[in-house]
C-alpha cells in the first residue's frame, strides 16, 4: 500500500477529506520522527512502538569486491516493535 492509497482509504473510512487526512498523516510522521530524534519513544497503545536504537561499529564485506573489507560506522537507526494487539491479529 502506497501512501497515496493510505490517504484515500482513511479519508473514506473516516469521512474527512483527503487534504485534511494528507495533513494529519505528514503532522503525525513529523511528530514521531522528532521525538524519537530527540531519543524518546512514541507508543500508540495496541498498534506498536516506535524508537530508536544504536547499531555498533563492525567490519563488513564489499558487496561489489568481497574480498575487501570496509568498516560500517556506528550510527542510529529507527526501530518499531509491534503491539499485542497487532501480532495478535495476524494470527
Amino acid at each position: 500500500m502506497t501512501k497515496i492509497q493510505l490517504i484515500e482509504t482513511l479519508a473514506t473510512r473516516s469521512g474527512l477529506s483527503k487534504k485534511d487526512v494528507d495533513r494529519l498523516l505528514d503532522a503525525f510522521v513529523s511528530l514521531v520522527t522528532e521525538k524519537i530524534k530527540a531519543g524518546e519513544k512514541v507508543a500508540v497503545t495496541g498498534f506498536g512502538t516506535f524508537s530508536v536504537t544504536e547499531r555498533k561499529a563492525r567490519t563488513g564485506v564489499n558487496p561489489q569486491n568481497p574480498s575487501q573489507k570496509i568498516q560500517i560506522p556506528a550510527m542510529k537507526v529507527p526501530k518499531f516493535t509491534a503491539g499485542k494487539t497487532l501480532k495478535d491479529s495476524l494470527k
